[in-house]
């Protein structure tokens, strides 16, 4: 990372996936070989990405800090500069990243615990590189159950990764769509209600789930419907960033800055400042 916090590393796009009709992975490399070796992360971290001449915005990242070389953003088209990402990037293009912000999540408080990830959509991403971590360290943990849920099978995102996940020791994953096509044969409802299906089991567990805000207002109560303590509640709060230090305020609720004091919550944070949020 520079010293001059406004001013971002130079990175190459080594790879672009199509994850669905709106979301891409970017898989980028600091072009700076000092900076490609030594930049470290924590899971739940996000960087600033710009596209020069078009603006930046803050984005999770997707990868684990277990695989070095390398880092991943996946970004679903909903903006001025993310319709520039989608529309004028292609690989072997540079774009600018600062970062990592934010707290990320508690690995270390996390080990000896089983964990429940429980995504929807693009909420995935940064469940991804914690998940993926955990995958890299797997005695650490205990049992690890995915709940994934988008709202229709093309909305999916890592399909390519969902064999590695279900052949991982004592690791499950559950997939649920809203609205089901023929070739379908996974649950069919939103993730509340295949929570209550699944019944996953909340002694020794935390609970870790991002997704739109909808499905974790309704998911929220389901975990302590479950008996999982709020505290054992993790998610991560990414709507309202901006700048990603702290300077601009446009993430401030509740006394604190997201981008500084977040993005990662447990639910008893939450609870202090979520009627704000």
């Amino acid at each position: 990372m520079h010293e001059n916090i406004y001013l971002p590393n130079l990175c190459k796009i080594e790879k672009i996936t199509d994850e669905t009709p709106d979301v891409k992975t970017f898989k980028l490399a600091f072009l700076d070989e000092s900076v490609r070796n030594n930049f470290t992360y924590k899971p739940g971290q996000f960087v600033e990405l710009s596209v020069l001449g078009e603006g930046e915005a803050p984005f999770c990242l997707a990868s684990s800090p277990t695989r070095r070389g390398f880092i991943e953003c996946s970004i679903k088209k909903m903006g001025k500069a993310t319709q520039a990402i989608h529309d004028l990037l292609e690989e072997g293009d540079v774009v600018g990243i600062r970062g990592p912000y934010g707290n990320g999540f508690s690995v270390e408080e996390m080990k000896g615990n089983d964990l429940l990830f429980i995504a929807g959509g693009i909420g995935l991403a940064p469940l991804r590189s914690l998940l993926n971590t955990t995958l890299d360290n797997r005695t650490d943990f205990g049992k690890i159950t995915i709940v994934n849920g988008a709202r229709t099978p093309k909305d999916l995102v890592y399909k390519y990764e969902y064999e590695t996940w279900q052949k991982a020791k004592n690791t499950s994953l559950h997939l649920t769509v809203d609205c089901a096509d023929e070739s379908w044969s996974c649950m069919v409802g939103v993730v509340p209600k295949a929570l209550k299906e699944i019944k996953p089991c909340c002694d020794n567990a935390v609970a870790i789930i991002c997704g739109p805000p909808i499905m974790i207002k309704f998911t929220l109560p389901v975990l302590i419907e479950m008996g999982f303590r709020p505290e054992d509640i993790v998610t991560t709060l990414e709507r309202k960033m901006q700048c990603g230090f702290g300077k601009c305020g446009h993430c401030m609720v509740g006394g604190i800055y997201v981008c500084k004091d977040g993005p990662v919550f447990n639910y008893a944070q939450i609870e202090k400042f979520k009627e704000e949020f």
